[in-house]
Parts: C-alpha cells; sequence; structure tokens
C-alpha cells in the first residue's frame, strides 16, 4: 500500500473518531482546518461551517466536495425513568441501532457514554417483539439515574447530541468496515489528494477546490459554491447492492439518482477515464439518493455536476468498503485533474 492510501487511512480512523451529526461540526472542521493548514493550505470556514480549500491552478474552476456530517440523534425528551427519547438527523435507521454505543454530549462540554436499546430488550421478557421505530427507542446513560431529575442534574438537556460508535475497522484483507463512510471515508480521500498535490507537486490542468459540507445529511450542505465554479463533483459514497454493478472494490460513477441525471458530458468523460486508465469501475443508477451537488443545482448555480465515490455496501447501516475502491477513487480524481 502507497503512502497516500496509508495516509487516507490513517485519515479514517481520524475522521471517523470524531462525532459529527449534522449541526455538531465544529470539532471536525476544526480538524480539517488545522490538517489542510499543516500541508500548505490555506482553508477558509464559511459562517454555515462548510470548510473551502484551493488546491492550485488557473481556469474552469472545479469544486471537489464531501461532507464530514454524519447521521445520528438528539435528546427528545428526557423520560420519567431518567432515560432519553431520541428524535433522529438525518436518516438514521433505528433498526441498525439497537443495541449501539453511543455518546451523548451536552451543551456545556460535558460527555457521557450509553446504548441504544428498545423499550423492551430482553428476549427473556418480552411477550413479543418489539418493533424498531424511533417511538420505541431510548437511550439507557452509563450513569446511575433513575428518574428524569437525576438526568437533569447531570447537565443533559433537551436537543442534546447522540452520537454513535463508529467501530471502524480496516482488516488486513483491506476491507473497511465503519459506521459513516458515508461520507468519511471520501473525505479522506480528499485529504489524501491534497497531500498529493503538495507533496507529489502534480499539475493541475484547472482551477481545483475542495469543499467540505456540514449539513448534507439533512439537505443542504451545498447549497453556497463561489460564484465561478463551472463544474462541480460530489464525492461521496458509491451504492452496493441489488440492481447495481458496483462492488465495494470499484470506484463508482452515478449517472442518475433521486434528483435526476447527471451531467451527461462530465460522467461520460469520467467514464472514458476511468476505462482509458483501467480503473475498476462501474456507471449505476441509485433510486433513493441525493447528494450535495444537487443541493447546489437547486440553489441556481450555473455548473456540471457529477457523482463517484468508492462502492459502499450497506449505506446508512455498519457499513464496508474496500482499499481498492478507495484507490479507484483516488487515480480517477487524480487522472481527471491532471490530464
Amino acid at each position: 500500500m502507497n503512502s497516500h492510501m496509508n495516509f487516507i487511512k490513517e485519515q479514517l480512523y481520524t475522521l471517523t473518531s470524531i462525532p459529527s451529526p449534522s449541526s455538531f461540526t465544529a470539532k471536525v472542521t476544526d480538524y480539517l482546518l488545522s490538517e489542510l493548514s499543516s500541508l500548505g493550505y490555506s482553508p477558509e470556514r464559511s459562517n454555515k461551517g462548510n470548510v473551502f480549500v484551493t488546491l492550485g491552478g488557473s481556469g474552469s474552476p472545479l469544486v471537489l466536495a464531501a461532507h464530514v456530517d454524519t447521521l445520528g440523534a438528539m435528546v427528545r425528551s428526557i423520560k420519567e425513568n431518567g432515560r432519553l427519547r431520541p428524535t433522529t438527523i438525518g436518516g438514521h435507521q433505528w433498526s441498525t441501532a439497537d443495541g449501539e454505543n453511543c455518546t451523548i454530549h451536552t451543551r456545556d462540554g460535558r460527555v457521557y457514554t450509553g446504548v441504544v436499546l428498545n423499550k423492551e430488550p430482553s428476549s427473556h421478557v418480552a411477550d413479543q417483539k418489539t418493533e424498531l421505530i424511533e417511538e420505541n427507542m431510548e437511550i439507557l446513560l452509563d450513569e446511575n439515574v433513575a428518574s428524569d431529575q437525576d438526568t437533569l442534574a447531570l447537565g443533559i438537556q433537551t436537543g442534546d447530541i447522540i452520537a454513535m460508535d463508529p467501530r471502524t475497522v480496516v482488516t488486513e484483507s483491506g476491507y473497511i468496515k465503519s459506521r459513516f463512510l458515508d461520507d468519511k471515508l471520501s473525505a479522506a480521500i480528499l485529504l489524501g489528494l491534497a497531500r498529493a498535490v503538495r507533496e507529489d507537486a502534480w499539475k493541475l490542468n484547472r482551477k481545483v477546490s475542495l469543499l467540505f459540507t456540514v449539513y448534507e445529511e439533512v439537505g443542504h450542505g451545498g447549497s453556497v459554491v463561489p460564484d465561478d465554479t463551472e463544474e462541480m463533483i460530489s464525492v461521496d459514497m458509491g451504492c452496493v447492492g441489488s440492481d447495481l454493478g458496483c462492488t465495494e472494490r470499484m470506484v463508482s460513477i452515478c449517472a442518475k439518482d433521486s434528483g435526476g441525471p447527471y451531467n451527461y458530458d462530465l460522467i461520460t468523460a469520467l467514464s472514458n477515464l476511468a476505462k482509458e486508465k483501467k480503473l475498476d469501475y462501474a456507471i449505476d443508477v441509485y433510486p433513493h439518493y441525493g447528494s450535495d451537488v444537487e443541493t447546489t443545482l437547486r440553489a441556481g448555480y450555473d455548473i456540471r455536476h457529477g457523482l463517484i465515490g468508492p462502492g459502499v455496501y450497506a449505506s446508512h447501516n455498519y457499513e464496508r468498503s474496500h482499499m481498492d475502491g478507495v484507490h479507484n477513487t483516488f487515480e480517477l480524481l487524480k487522472a481527471y485533474i491532471t490530464r
């Protein structure tokens, strides 16, 4: 594994270790600002919280976007028994979180651990299986609480953030298993790209910038980009599943998702380049997907738009990808901005 792939793997471990459900992203963007600055760039954070940095080049401005906000939950209320009733942030699926460890983040900076469980999780007690929907889920704090007043005394209140443990693992065989590969895996790839541009002195064929957004999971992450942007590619997860050609070891190029078709000429150029470079890739249609770059279009920007990313299986669950998918995505981006 080359140094850029090792760097991306290290960045993935770091990024997933920083809890960042949508709106709770200051710490992860602090990290991005620090890391990009250490690479010799001058990143900026917007009022909204997005991080933007130009890597170099001139003419025909291209923005590559990834998001660092994740799914998660928020305290909706504190129950009489001291447990927390949650409300979801983004398209979080409670059926995938039953039994998951989590952390609760108070507004004064305290952090508590807990576990997500349904209201009657014991098979030795329950008369019937509990449906895993939001109203039946609760957060049990790893604290000695028996009432709402006990929990309030800890400083926990409505609106506090609940973050699921990522459980990030990269196996010897190259498989990547973690929550929030959507989209911290592609964010790590873009950091690897920034490092390679600087250390390997890539000659960019145009002005290339990176945008790390913080509200993608709730639908408005990429709604603001520089006015001179001509082309934008969301570097997000590629879908793996029924009726799709992509595997975890490929780079996926999306032709159409729930928002409609992506720019035909851009998708053609990306797929031709992947073929020319002998990369392992697939062109797919994602029926239940939306991306940052579609938000940019809806905001009124006149841009060409595309979407690529490493194949990710079990999206919005405990997800799985592979370092080969990372490599293929990295090489396609390299070829596109240096050809």
